[in-house]
């Protein structure tokens, strides 16, 4: 049995390509359906994400199953010429497809290392498949090993742990200075994307207290009820931050909002409590001498964005002990795999030698009519104990050679020395 992988990702292929290819969760049965009819490929499992869409197989037959999943994915997206979508496909097999199996589980192949979601989504898509009986024992061995390779790389390398995303190192900052941050109160001033996505990584790390600004008092109500919020009316934002310790800065102004002059105005109301400000507009928001300022502790995009550069190096660093983790695990999972080509032929040596057994014990007792019950089952023994003791090398050897590169050689050889296959046909 082999395992297989078909599919594009953002590596290989623009978004438009993927959007073509993308299944939604409304069409994810009919699609599981359709799997289930290719002939070549006998388990299959389908992970279709922003990023991604992808088949898992387990096949007896790499050239047909390659063919077929192929041939299904060109099929997926008739808006672009099989030729050109071909260029952006991929196929792996055995060890490859397995490696690039567990990557993709454990984040090592997604869009920003690290990022928790794949790993959901994976789980998700394994459900599906189990639900619909579009997997079975082989590929459900593998997907369930993905899995516990995912947690363990993540359990066992810092790969998730540091910031990558501005908006997300904003977040780090805020609770560096303060490390219970639902005893915080944060402003968010402006609308801008990045600062709407620091405000929620905010509120999922527990602040409780939220207060919204722009110059659209209506775009701030707005805003606010995402976060379950207060609205404060632009002109008078600045007498509020008597009492916020976090401010994230993100508008659209030509120029500074916040002047140093502003903010040692506040500072002495506040008597020096501190506050962090955040400041990721460009142009920015507040001018750069307000650092200077005691108490106040200033960061813009630059300065987040060295704090990301330096987190996805350690990424990387921590990337390295994961890509050791799945090789080791790759490893395990094929040797198992491999172990199964020599189970039919296990199966088929005992039957042999069983069948032999009963009619060669069957000869004997026929010529020795006078033997009692226990004699008979002692002549039924030493029959039993002779095939045992002949077949045990044999068996050993099949299995212990089951997971090396020779096992084809193994398998092969014991099927012709006992002619297993002109058992099978019934010529014997």
């Amino acid at each position: 049995m082999h395992i297989v992988t078909a599919g594009l990702n953002h590596k290989t292929a623009p978004i438009k390509v993927r959007e073509g290819l993308a299944i939604s969760n409304g069409d994810l049965s009919c699609v599981l359906a359709s799997l289930k009819t290719l002939s070549a490929v006998e388990e299959t499992m389908l992970l279709s994400t922003c990023n991604r869409v992808e088949l898992y197989g387990a096949t007896r037959d790499i050239d047909a199953a390659s063919k077929e999943l192929h041939q299904f994915l060109i099929q997926r997206n008739p808006i672009i010429a099989p030729d050109q979508l071909a260029q952006h496909l991929y196929f792996l097999s055995d060890d490859d497809a397995v490696r690039h199996l567990f990557r993709v589980a454990s984040s090592l192949d997604s869009m920003v290392m690290g990022e928790p979601q794949i790993l959901g989504q994976f789980k998700d898509a394994m459900e599906a498949a189990v639900s619909q009986g579009c997997t079975g024992v082989v590929l459900n061995k593998v997907l369930k090993k993905a899995i516990s390779v995912a947690k363990k790389v993540r359990t066992d390398t810092p790969i998730g742990e540091q910031a990558v995303s501005v908006s997300y190192a904003a977040v780090e900052l805020a609770k560096k200075f303060f490390q219970n941050l639902a005893e915080h109160s944060v402003m968010l001033v402006g609308a801008g994307e990045m600062g709407e996505l620091a405000g929620r990584h905010l509120v999922n790390h527990g602040v409780r207290q939220v207060m919204v600004t722009t110059r659209n008092f209506q775009r701030a109500l707005e805003f606010a009820k995402q976060f379950k919020g207060e609205p404060i009316a632009f002109e008078t934002f600045k007498t509020k931050l008597l009492h916020t310790d976090i401010v994230i800065c993100s508008t659209g102004a030509p120029y500074p909002i916040v002047t140093a002059q502003d903010m040692i105005n506040i500072m002495r109301m506040r008597q020096n409590k501190p506050i962090c400000i955040i400041d990721i507009a460009v142009p920015r928001d507040v001018e750069d001498d307000v650092r200077d300022i005691d108490d106040v502790y200033l960061f813009n995009i630059d300065d987040l964005q060295q704090i990301v550069t330096v987190n996805l190096e350690e990424r990387q660093k921590a990337a390295l002990t994961a890509e050791a983790i799945i090789q080791e695990e790759v490893g395990t999972i094929m040797g198992w795999i491999k172990t199964l080509e020599t189970i039919p032929t296990i199966v088929a040596l005992k039957k042999h030698a069983e069948e032999i057994q009963h009619v060669e014990v069957e000869k004997v007792l026929a010529r020795l009519p006078s033997l009692s019950a226990e004699e008979r089952k002692i002549v039924e023994g030493l029959a039993l104990s002779i095939v045992n003791k002949l077949l045990h090398r044999p068996l050993v050897t099949l299995k212990e050679e089951a997971a090396n590169a020779n096992s084809a050689m193994y398998v092969d050889a014991t099927r012709r020395l006992f002619s297993l296959d002109e058992d099978h046909r019934g010529n014997k």
